[in-house]
């Protein structure tokens, strides 16, 4: 019973402690002069991808693979489907040309990219295979490439910024943003060893497979940032932020977060949950047609996002019957 109820409570951890970082984090990135698709695309993704990455670091040393894997794809399939379709219907999401482009595209690849390594090169016939340290190598290299871009973008967009008469970032000083980020990142790391602890044992007294929980329950959880973040970002009419720090969550989750999992422990990769990146994959990509689709280029309308919750309803439905 207690680990149930620190469970709930590790969540709660998690949830404020990503809303704080957050704050921290953006009042940093504007006292630097970046742009809001930049602070959606780092900061924000990053803030908000957090929980996730502390929840599969724990994970990862507890040895519980369906946790690490299910957590990413259930989290980057709630990102895309759930949250940018909410946001969307609150307020249809105008997207930048770059990002159409650029991130979308490269969100694509970077989950192919994991899809291939969790399968070994699609030449294993075992129904369970290994993601490495080598995999996880490797995952890392072409985050660091991601990095490479987005700094360059950075270097650009600084030298022609302008902030915005208004702006709902709270104000900190530097010293203060990162003194915050600090003292959250300890909850943070609370917060997530009682979610892993609780998931573990909830999946046992259930008699469901970890997969199932880390694909649902733990995956919504660690993405509750993203849904407040990007919701309040639609209700304030601020598409960079809601796009950006869906799109960069994701690929954050994918390189950087199963990169450093598999690196501090190679993970066992079941190839039955290859549906999972299947939907994993479908999802931006999905999104990246769109941008094509409707009444206007490069804007995700209510009714598209209408149809992507539709499917993440139909996909839930078929984890569930999987158990």
């Amino acid at each position: 019973m207690l680990n149930y109820l620190l469970f709930i409570v590790g969540f709660i951890f998690l949830i404020k402690g990503a809303d704080f970082f957050v704050d921290g984090a953006s009042a940093l990135a504007k006292n630097l002069r970046i742009s809001d698709l930049i602070i959606g695309l780092t900061i924000v993704a990053f803030g908000t991808s957090s929980p996730e990455l502390v929840v599969n670091v724990y994970a990862s040393l507890q040895g519980s693979n369906q946790i690490v894997i299910g957590n990413i794809l259930g989290s980057n399939i709630i990102n895309i489907l759930v949250i940018l379709g909410l946001a969307s219907i609150i307020f249809p999401l105008q997207v930048t040309r770059d990002t159409v482009w650029k991130e979308i595209p490269f969100c694509v690849v970077a989950t192919a990219f994991f899809g291939v390594l969790a399968n070994d090169l699609f030449l294993s016939q075992q129904v369970v295979t290994d993601i490495s340290r080598i995999d996880g190598i490797l995952l890392l290299f072409v985050f660091v490439i991601f990095v490479v871009y987005i700094a360059h973008t950075m270097k650009k967009q600084r030298e022609t910024y302008t902030e915005p008469p208004s702006s709902d970032v709270k104000r900190y000083g530097v010293a203060t943003a990162i003194l915050l980020m600090g003292i959250v990142c300890i909850g943070l790391n609370i917060g997530a060893k009682w979610v892993v602890d609780g998931a573990v044992e909830l999946a046992s007294f259930l008699g469901v497979s970890q997969s199932l929980i880390a694909l649902t329950l733990v995956a919504l959880g660690t993405s509750l940032p993203e849904l407040v973040t990007s919701v309040m970002a639609a209700f304030k009419k601020n598409a960079d932020i809601a796009i950006g720090n869906i799109v960069g969550s994701n690929i954050f989750n994918i390189l950087l977060i199963l990169g450093i999992s598999s690196f501090v422990r190679p993970l066992q990769f079941n190839i039955g949950n290859n549906i999972d990146i299947f939907f994993a994959i479908l999802a931006p990509l999905l999104l990246f047609v769109t941008m094509f689709t409707g009444r206007k280029k490069h804007l995700l309308e209510r009714w598209e996002g209408l149809f992507f919750i539709s499917l993440y309803a139909v996909y839930l439905m078929y984890v569930i019957v999987r158990g």
